[in-house]
């Protein structure tokens, strides 16, 4: 904190609807306390209002839309998590008392990490992985229902259906099924409506899918070619590393801040004469989900992967070890 007159420091608590925002001095004394509607009318609100009780030092935010406003005003801005429950227990639970923690956390330093920047190539990418992910979950869920289905089915129409060996197959084979109309009333007319409309929403998400993962393709080379060109990384991991990684990646330290981030940092867990480290079940577990795929890849067909495991193996490390020793 900088000894300059008027300085002072915030903090933000984020919904959906408002932002309640706290301002603090230098000497951590409370100044002010306020609430604002998440909009651009509500933005530069909030920004004058803050200016109104000094300059600005830094706000602790975790708002995506409000942290692209305070940047483009010039504001430092902190990336601040969920305060500790202890906190809660002392003071209780209000978004007034959130706000003024994140702003506590600002002035202390203990928020130190700067956020994501959002206004580039690497939040299209996690807007069509979003889209992505749930065109994937909904297919998956559309080929269960449709095996359920078959299953259930009346039995000439199952044995029909079950012949093919693959739920794609299938999906293909209920395409061409033809329900009478006006014998709807029977579950045979019954289950061939429902199957085909069920084949049909998995060939359209599969074209959605399709679509999407063309899109990720050329966005994906184009920010980060040198990344995708590695061996074993694909356009789905490249895509889940560069959103974890985020726009700014300068704000990493280095591969160490960005393994701890993914989860795959080794944390200590030594005793008295034992001296040992365990995985880390925190950070982004997609991230960490990405490696994994990228290194039981990298172990099937690469020479020099597979030559490093052995080593390790050699030098006394087990399979969970061997997992975060590289």
């Amino acid at each position: 904190m900088t000894d300059q007159k008027g300085a002072v420091v915030a903090g933000v608590d984020a919904h959906t609807d408002e932002h309640h925002v706290s301002v603090l001095d230098a000497q951590g004394r409370s100044l002010g306390a306020a609430a604002f509607p998440t909009n651009a009318s509500g933005y530069a609100r909030l920004i004058s209002w803050l200016r109104g009780h000094g300059e600005v030092e830094r706000i602790g935010v975790e708002a995506a839309g409000l942290v692209r406003a305070l940047r483009a005003e010039g504001i430092s801005v902190l990336e601040v998590n969920q305060p500790h429950a202890h906190a809660h227990q002392r003071l209780g639970k209000s978004d007034p008392v959130d706000a003024e923690l994140a702003a506590r956390a600002a002035l202390s330093g203990t928020a130190a990490a700067v956020p994501k920047d959002t206004g580039g190539i690497v939040e299209a990418i996690r807007q069509l992985s979003v889209a992505r992910g749930g065109a994937l979950k909904a297919r998956t869920a559309a080929l269960q229902q449709l095996d359920d289905l078959i299953i259930t089915a009346p039995e000439g129409l199952r044995a029909t259906l079950r012949r093919p060996r693959t739920l794609k197959a299938r999906a293909a084979l209920c395409l061409r099924l033809r329900p009478n109309e006006p014998r709807l009333h029977e579950p045979v007319e019954a289950a061939k409506l429902a199957l085909r409309s069920l084949a049909r929403r998995i060939e359209h998400l599969n074209e959605e899918l399709l679509e999407l993962d063309h899109r990720l393709e050329r966005l994906v080379a184009t920010a980060a070619p040198r990344t995708v060109a590695l061996y074993g990384v694909g356009t789905q991991a490249g895509s889940q590393l560069l959103i974890t990684a985020g726009q700014n990646i300068e704000r990493l330290r280095g591969e160490a801040a960005f393994a701890k981030l993914c989860g795959a940092a080794p944390v200590q867990a030594s005793s008295g004469r034992t001296t040992r480290h365990r995985l880390d079940f925190g950070g982004d577990r997609q991230a960490n989900r990405a490696l994994h795929m990228i290194a039981v890849c990298r172990l099937r067909h690469c020479e020099r992967t597979r030559a490093y495991a052995q080593r390790r193996s050699a030098d006394g490390l087990n399979r969970r070890e061997r997992s975060y020793a590289a």
